[in-house]
């Protein structure tokens, strides 16, 4: 899914008439919410993470991980789904949603996670919405 499509994409106004101003101050202004306190930083169920701004499907549940920072953690999103930018800093690389635009997170690489891809995307719970496996 190329980013910028126009389907996902709305107004900043748009966005606060349906986005909680949590979730507007997350996927669109690039907050973070606190560690640990996250809906999903500890769920455990079969199923696909959305995007809580437009309902993208994200990533699967079983690339998700305990890394125990207080965020879920993904190894890999699903293939178009995710963007990644630098942050202006060089620190970090920032992960949105490819369709909307919305801020997930940040994205880590090489710390040694015993997973397939060596990455932690770490997701803020408020930018997901899970969908149960049917």
């Amino acid at each position: 899914m190329a980013s910028g499509d126009g389907s996902k994409q709305r107004s900043e106004e748009e966005w606060r008439a349906i986005l909680s101003p949590e979730q507007f101050r997350i996927l669109r202004q690039k907050g973070t919410e606190l560690p640990g306190t996250g809906e999903y930083n500890k769920f455990k169920a079969d199923g696909i993470y959305n995007c809580a701004g437009c309902g993208t499907p994200l990533y699967k549940s079983d690339t998700k991980f305990d890394s125990g920072c207080g965020w879920p953690a993904f190894f890999e999103g699903l293939p178009g789904a995710i963007n990644r930018t630098p942050d202006p800093d060089g620190r970090r690389v920032e992960i949105t949603c490819a369709a909307c635009g919305g801020h997930l997170g940040h994205v880590f690489k090489g710390e040694g996670f015993k997973t397939p891809t060596d990455e932690r995307h770490c997701v803020n719970s408020v930018s997901i919405r899970f969908t149960p496996a049917s």
